[in-house]
């Protein structure tokens, strides 16, 4: 996220009014709703953490136990426990 000068993008009238409320601050003005990514659009990271997860429940499901595959992926056993029990819920 960069910062822009209000004074050189926004009319001055603009500026004085919203001194009003907030003078010499920093202020932050979200994205319209529907201009918003979802988590994970702009990356990779989504799809590697998904893959990873199916990792898990495939090590699960040949035997590997809660507490070694909380080992391996360096991950709470409620953390697997939890990837465990959300992919059963999406797919089975």
């Amino acid at each position: 996220m960069s910062y822009i000068k209000a004074a050189e993008l926004l009319p001055k009238d603009l500026v004085e009014l919203i001194q009003n409320y907030i003078d010499g601050e920093y202020i932050y003005i979200p994205k319209k709703e529907k201009n918003k990514k979802a988590w994970g659009a702009s990356t990779t990271t989504k799809a590697v953490l998904a893959d990873r997860n199916m990792k898990i429940y495939e090590k699960y499901m040949n035997g590997y136990s809660v507490k070694e595959l909380a080992d391996e992926f360096y991950l709470s056993q409620k953390s697997i426990q939890r990837i465990i029990l959300n992919i059963k819920k999406k797919y089975y």
